[in-house]
């Protein structure tokens, strides 16, 4: 892979995750939704360092120092490598003609993550089963990563439009 491919994939991943991150923003201002606190994976991460890798919850689970860094690190580190999906799916040419249903197909494939791993692992069940409202937490998570195709799209969109 080329250093050109992965810096463009880059780009697109950090795009991507600022969207997510600005839609995030916008539940908390308009509606009041609260969304995932990233200091709780940056907890999980540091724990795994200790030898703990599932939580009953992880809210429960005494905070360390450092992990809403390592948190928000982590959190665009994931959309750097979920970045990477639509060039998966449909090789380079992806980057320099993408296409919004190779977008949307990579936001429901990268659902498998925290639906099968990380809420399984913070003691919240698989696809949220454990939460207090299941169905609530699913459909935010399915927003969320659409949001994240959705600006997969864009942001190749707008690297291809002003800056290649």
């Amino acid at each position: 892979m080329s250093t050109e491919i992965v810096l463009r994939t880059l780009f697109i991943g950090a795009g991507a995750t600022l969207c997510m991150d600005i839609w995030a923003l916008l539940l908390k201002r308009l509606w009041r939704i609260i969304s995932l606190d990233y200091a709780l994976p940056g907890r999980w991460l540091l724990w795994m360092l200790k030898g703990r890798f599932i939580h009953r919850t992880i809210v429960n689970t005494p905070s360390l120092a450092g992990e809403k860094v390592i948190g928000w690190f982590f959190h665009y580190a994931t959309g750097f490598l979920f970045a990477f999906i639509p060039v998966l799916l449909s090789g380079s040419q992806w980057l320099l003609a993408p296409d919004l249903s190779t977008a949307i197909t990579t936001a429901l494939v990268s659902l498998a993550a925290p639906f099968l791993i990380m809420q399984p692992a913070l003691g919240f069940g698989m696809a949220a089963s454990a939460t207090a409202n299941p169905r609530q937490a699913r459909l935010m998570s399915l927003l969320a990563h659409l949001i994240f195709g959705f600006g997969l799209y864009l942001s190749a969109t707008i690297f291809n439009t002003f800056l290649f």
